[in-house]
This record gives structure tokens, sequence and C-alpha cells, in this order.
């Protein structure tokens, strides 16, 4: 085998399918440089990002089974808010099962800003209580509700460099499963989300994104169990949702056109002629990577009233074998269930085909994949990395991470090729890819989601714990994971955010001792609070960056 083709890069492509594994084992070496030459070219050209930090300045971590947040030598975490903690004046307490995290700056500051902060679903050991033949009581759904959602919280760096929660902060407050929602886009009012143009609530808040005109965009995913319990209409759920940290007289909304489904994230972006591009990914098995672009152009002194982009335009769906994006339209809907009397009932209207997303999808031949979970753009060449985390019925047990490459660099574009950029496994140290974003160096920064009844058990007893992992897509060392942190015991690692120098992270610790069956004998204690009595899922500010 050639030396260009190590064992790592090796196993690495029999995710790029039999046809190049049978090359690589042949030992015909041009395979190598050709395959490692199309991944430099796509990060050739860089355009105006300027490199802050190192973010290899580390020297690797090995897998732990600790129950704490595991960093490398010369770097520290601070638990910044955990469930139940109040945030504000008015009491307001920090949800539970914190996911994705935003940081948005504070007059430019990178020592003081506001975090928006996901949180995701709750449990009925440590925050409802368990249910009465079968249904919760009227308190207890106000509990599940309340503590979904987002919480908006005020943080700063003292001066000794330790990062806290300000509680008299005038901006923080909470967006819960009780707050109201304005519908927007083509389904508002419409007779498939029951003609209503307000709705109850967001929960089943996984990761999300920024806009360009700084609000933040968090995603509905596995909504079910809690409008089931509820009582809600499950149509008005599954949505992106859109909120502004900064003012509180901006409506939230949800917006339609960009379909239902269960959304992991968004990926906002421009495409070359200047209107907006939000990638989006569907967090199950068997499900689609998506993307939105709006009919209008970007104007960056609309401010806010840029929000009215995301009312208009086309959501498309990608088909991976023909390198292309399937626009989900009604016309194109009927058109393929022309002869399918019960499919022409169920899409009648273009707010049937966005409120079932996913349905329309497939029927218009978009490509299942291994549940794509976060999407993200690469600021330095603008392709579109996504990480599939798994998909057992596949026998994907470790999921791996995917590299669109639109057509000419250009994120309107409606083809597009791709690459398996890298695949969990033994071989390369992670499993089951989540949360991604990047630091100015090019580096992937990926979370890790094996779930908590499966670490550090049976095959995934190598990886130990959930951990952060980081990836060059470029360079010597592209595609080579380096583990940077490892969770708690039973814990999920989720939302990694950086300060605008990068000399701070953010990270959610969720559901650490999620497997605990008795209280008074759970799995895990973190984050060691003195005199708690129950594991917390938290938000940490993780430090010692160095330029």
């Amino acid at each position: 085998m050639s030396q260009d083709l190590n064992r790592r890069k090796f196993l690495t492509y029999v995710g790029t399918g039999v046809t190049a594994l049978t090359v690589a084992s042949a030992g015909l070496g041009s395979f190598a440089p050709k395959t490692q030459a199309q991944g430099t070219k796509a990060a050739s050209h860089l355009f105006g990002i300027k490199k802050k930090v190192s973010g290899l300045n580390f020297k690797p971590i090995k897998p732990s089974d600790k129950d704490d947040l595991v960093l490398p030598r010369g770097y520290k975490y601070d638990v910044v808010a955990s469930y139940g903690d109040v945030i504000n004046k008015a009491g307001d307490t920090f949800g539970y099962n914190n996911d994705f995290t935003m940081f948005f700056p504070i007059n430019n500051s990178n020592q003081r800003g506001l975090l928006w902060v996901n949180h995701e679903y709750t449990s009925d050991l440590w925050v409802t209580g368990p249910k009465t033949n079968g249904k919760y009581s009227a308190a207890q759904i106000q509990k599940l509700l309340y503590n979904q959602g987002g919480s908006i919280i005020e943080i700063y760096q003292d001066d000794e460099g330790v990062w806290k929660m300000d509680t008299n902060s005038r901006y923080a407050r909470r967006i819960t499963g009780l707050t109201p929602f304005r519908l927007t886009g083509p389904a508002r009012g419409a007779k498939a989300v029951g003609n209503v143009d307000i709705v109850q609530g967001t929960f089943a808040n996984c990761s999300g994104g920024k806009t360009l005109w700084n609000t933040v965009l968090s995603a509905e995913e596995n909504y079910e169990s809690t409008s089931a319990a509820a009582s809600l209409n499950q149509t008005h759920y599954g949505w992106i949702v859109e909120v502004d940290p900064f003012d509180s007289n901006f409506a939230p909304r949800k917006h339609t056109a960009l379909g239902r489904f269960h959304h992991e994230n968004s990926a906002m972006g421009l495409t070359n002629d200047g209107r907006i591009a939000v990638y989006m990914g569907d967090d199950k098995t068997d499900a689609c990577v998506y993307k939105f672009i709006s009919k209008n152009k970007y104007v960056k002194s609309r401010k806010q009233a840029n929000s009215e982009l995301l009312e208009e335009g086309t959501l498309y769906a990608a088909n991976m074998a023909k390198g292309t994006w399937v626009a989900l339209t009604i016309e194109a809907v009927r058109a393929a269930a022309k002869d399918n009397k019960e499919l022409l009932a169920k899409f009648q209207t273009q707010a049937d085909v966005l409120v079932n997303a996913h349905d329309a999808a497939v029927l218009l031949g978009a490509t299942p994949t291994d549940r794509p979970e976060d999407v993200e753009i690469s600021p330095f060449d603008k392709s579109v990395f996504i990480a599939h985390t798994n998909n057992a019925k596949h026998g994907n047990m470790h999921g791996h991470i995917t590299r669109f490459l639109e057509d000419n660099d250009d994120l309107g574009s409606l083809t597009f090729d791709f690459e398996i950029f890298a695949c969990g496994g033994r071989q390369s140290g992670f499993s089951a890819p989540d949360n991604l974003t990047f630091d100015s160096d090019a580096n992937l920064w990926t979370v890790t989601d094996i779930s908590s009844s499966s670490v550090n058990k049976g095959i995934f007893s190598t990886f130990k714990n959930n951990g952060v992992f980081v990836i060059p897509t470029s360079g010597d060392a592209m595609g080579e994971a380096y583990q940077f942190a490892s969770a708690p015991v039973e814990a999920e690692l989720t939302g990694p955010c950086f300060t605008d120098d990068e000399t701070t992270l953010f990270l959610a610790v969720q559901h650490p001792g999620e497997e605990t069956e008795d209280k008074n004998n759970p799995t895990s204690m973190w984050p060691h609070r003195k005199g708690d009595n129950q594991p917390r899922p938290s938000v940490v500010a993780i430090t010692g960056f160095k330029y």
C-alpha cells in the first residue's frame, strides 16, 4: 500500500463505497493523492477569515469514563448556568437539558454578551415526576412546557477570568412551551395547521443557528411526546423558530416556508446573487438534507426586517444520487402523485407540502440518509458539512461526516457533488458525530452523540464517554480527529460556540446521569455542586486558548 495512504485514511475510504475501497486496497498509490487534492481544492480560497487562535494548540486527550468534563492540560471550564438556576430579577429559571448555544456580544465585547441556550426535553425523574395512569397532571404539564424552549442569559468574564451569569440583566428571559408564537409563510392560517396564525410555545429545541441580522434560529426536533402529553396540535411543532435575544418586542415566530420535520439545526449563508440560503438536517433515520433559498435578496441595512426573507422562497431536498436539489412544490408533488388518490388528498396546497416535508421530499426522489444532524457552511470555501450521526438499520453504527460541494461555490446552486469527509469508528477515534462548528484555522469541531444507553458498552466501549473532537479540513492532517474533551458519565456534549476572538468555547453538557433509575443512587453527580442531590445539565465556558 502507498505510504500516502495510511491505515486511518484507508479505513476512512470504506465510507466512500466498495469501488473506492477496491482501488485503495489494490495498492494504486495515485488514488490517495487524487482524493486529497479534491478536498484541498475545496478549501483553497479563503475569503475574509482572519486567523485568531490556533485550534490545534493542545495535546489531545485519551478517551475517559470519568464523571467530569475532562480537558487537555492548560484548559479549564466554568459552569455558567445549570438546570434550576435563577436567570433574572423576575425569578425565571434555567431550563432542562440544554443543547445549542449561541453567543451574542454586547458592544462587540468578547467578555460580556448574551447566550441563547436551547432546552430540548425534560425528565420524569428530575423535573416533572412520573405520570399517573399514563398522564401528567396540569401542574406537571406546566413544568414539562416551561423547562423546554430556550433561555436568554447575560454572561460575563470577571477580572479573574471566570465566566459568570449576570442575574440583574435587563435582557435575560425565557422562551418556553408556553410562549405565543406567530406563524409566517405559506402555512400561516392554512387548513394544514388548523387555520391558525398564532400557536403556543416551542419545545424539543435541539440545535440552531444565527441569522445575518443577529437573531437566533432554533430548531424544533422530536416534538411528538411533549405535544401529545400536553394535548397540543402536532402540526404547530417541528419548525424553525426565530427569536431576537436583544429585543423582546420582536415577536417570536415560526417560519413555515422552511418546512416541518425533525429539525436538528439551521445554517445560513448568502447565494452568489445575494439571496439567503438556509441548510437544515432532519434528525431521524432515513431522512433527508434540506436547503431553503429566499425569493428576495438580503439588504444589510434592513436589519431585523430581513426576517421577511424567511417567509417566501423555495424549499429543496438533496437527491445525492443525481447531485441535484429537488424543489418541494405542490405542482411537483401532485404530478408525482397523479395516480395515487390518497396522496392527492393529502397534498392539495403548498402548506400541505411544508407540513409534510419529509413525505414530499421522498416522493420527489430526495435521498434518505443516516440521521443528518448538524449542517454547517464552511466560512472558508462555502462547502457544506453534514454530520450523519448513524443508522443501525444500514449497519452504519458510528456515522460519518459528509461534505457537499455546491457547483461554482454558490449556495444558490441547484447542483452539487459530495464526498465522505470523515468516518466514525475505531480507526478515527470518534463515533456518532453531531453538532459542528468551525474555528478560524479551518478546523471542524464536532461533538459526539452516542446514546446514554450505549456509552461504554459493546462496540462503543472503545470510545468511552462522549466527547469533542477537532478535525482539520485542509492540510496534511485533513480528516484526522483529535479529542479535545470528554463528557461526564452518560452525558452528551452539545452546542459548541466560540466567542469572536476564540478565547472562550461555550459548550452544553446535556443529560449527565441520564440512565439513573433511583434518585438515591444517581449514576452521575456532575457538576458536583456542594450540597446538591442530583446531576444537572449545565452550560460551561472553556478557556485556555492561546493566541
